[in-house]
């Protein structure tokens, strides 16, 4: 979202909301933070990064982009996933202008926040099917990537109608950021399972799903 999309008042609520669920967050993360998670958090927000430089125009001032927020929970936990989508954001704002200043609090929100939350949400209700097999794992990530990306797209909706001020109408905007984002998701969906694959291939310890489902997490033959 660029600046100007929506009012003031608006821009700053989300703005507050940010910050608040960030310093959840940054608490929480502690409990989730190792010699494993720490150097794969790093590794996460790289690649987060990376993906998220293509963007999709959309509407003017408005781009579609892959998101990263599932990928990273299941990685890294909800938590740290949250953490690292957001400081992607902010680095995408201060040194790309990719994503207006006064809109970053909106963009962490449903970016960082609801496509983070509800990717592993998705993910963690569908953990025992997860862990069964390696294409249990990849049906997974890829479902809850795409979710998480539509997800996503409907919290631009929602503020946007609470101060849209760009003068588009709410159902134009619906239309066109949802529409596009079902098939954003649809790449998304892909990166994601093969990128959560490849890891549990190698080092299924590294996966934060695995390890936290109450079945025991698959050795890498199991998940072959």
């Amino acid at each position: 979202m660029s600046d100007g999309l929506l009012n003031a008042p608006t821009a700053l609520l989300f703005g507050f909301v940010a910050i608040a669920c960030l310093a959840v967050a940054l608490y929480k993360a502690r409990s989730d933070l190792d010699d494993r998670t720490a150097p794969m958090a790093g590794l996460v927000a790289a690649f987060v990064f990376a993906a998220q430089m293509i963007n999709f125009p959309v509407l003017p001032g408005v781009s579609g982009h892959l998101l990263g927020g599932a990928l990273a929970s299941m990685l890294v936990g909800p938590w740290v996933g949250a953490l690292c989508v957001s400081i992607v954001l902010v680095v995408q704002g201060l040194l790309f202008a990719d994503g207006g200043l006064t809109m970053l609090g909106a963009n962490i929100t449903n970016m960082a926040l609801i496509g983070t939350a509800v990717g592993y949400l998705v993910a963690w209700s569908l953990r025992r099917f997860a862990v069964r097999s390696r294409t249990g794992l990849v049906i997974t990530a890829g479902v809850a990537a795409w979710i998480n990306t539509v997800a996503a797209s409907f919290g631009f909706v929602v503020e946007y109608a609470l101060g849209g001020a760009a003068g588009y109408g709410t159902g134009t905007v619906a239309l066109a950021i949802v529409g596009v984002h079902c098939l954003i998701g649809l790449g998304e969906a892909v990166i994601t399972a093969v990128t959560i694959a490849a890891v549990a291939v190698a080092r299924p310890d590294l996966v934060h799903l695995l390890r936290s489902a109450k079945t025991s997490a698959p050795t890498a033959e199991e998940v072959r």
